[in-house]
């Protein structure tokens, strides 16, 4: 079972886990999903995952914290982009299998061993997660080797007929710590932009990850954002509203 807190720190989240559950802290395992240090334009916080395989004497319903409300609200598993974590990680149909059976028939080309299992899956979205000794370098500098692979097995998902889908490629939980990681950066950026009224150009990003740089800032009033280059992968120059763009 799982279930979801949050808090201003990782004690806060965990002791009020440890809270509404009605366990001791040595009975269930902590999760770190997401942390975000406070700075000039968000309250920082962190989110935390609770595994146990006890049931909390508290109430069977009861499955989570909802912020300062003291609310409790449903755990639903997710997956990296929001996808619904399922529990089965096996192929459900040959669609799937064959999906599965190209990226190992891929990286067994490339030379190294993996088994591909299925991380969550949406109405128009599905994730694979890619387990292997070698993740290092399947995930590549800045995720490229992983992005390549997921460039591939996205043509080969619409030859199969679904050009409605979107796979996503993760190992060792790259994509949501680079995520996690992008999101620190854009405020960071967006601080020493703001410092200056000048501009900053970030490095080279993938469409999915300027977005997420975009979307990051967009309601920050005095900052504001655009993307530069060619091709796939474009830098985003973040700038001081007024400043020379």
């Amino acid at each position: 079972m799982t279930y979801d807190f949050e808090g201003r720190t990782e004690k806060e989240a965990i002791d009020k886990a440890a809270a509404e559950l009605g366990l001791e802290k040595d009975r269930f395992d902590v999760e770190i999903l997401e942390t975000q240090r406070s700075s000039l334009f968000k309250k920082g916080f962190v989110r935390v995952r609770i595994h146990t395989d006890e049931q909390p004497p508290s109430s069977k319903e009861r499955v989570g914290y909802d912020g300062e409300s003291g609310e409790s609200r449903p755990a639903a598993a997710k997956g990296p982009f929001g996808g619904a974590l399922f529990g089965d990680p096996e192929a459900k149909d040959d669609f799937e299998k064959d999906l599965i059976a190209f990226v190992e028939g891929l990286i067994v080309r490339m030379g190294y061993s993996a088994k591909v299992v299925v991380l969550f899956r949406e109405d128009k979205k599905l994730g694979l997660k890619i387990d292997s000794p070698n993740s290092s370098i399947l995930i590549g500098k800045k995720g490229k080797n992983l992005d390549a692979l997921q460039l591939l097995v996205n043509i080969y998902s619409g030859k199969l007929g679904r050009d409605d889908l979107r796979v996503i490629l993760d190992s060792e939980n790259y994509r949501i710590r680079r995520e996690e990681s992008l999101v620190r950066l854009a405020y960071s950026v967006a601080e020493k932009v703001r410092e200056s009224r000048g501009s900053l150009l970030l490095e080279p990003m993938n469409p999915f990850e300027r977005r997420l740089i975009h979307t990051t800032l967009n309601d920050i009033s005095d900052i504001d954002t655009k993307s530069e280059g060619e091709g796939l992968y474009k830098q985003v120059r973040v700038f001081f509203r007024g400043s020379k763009r």
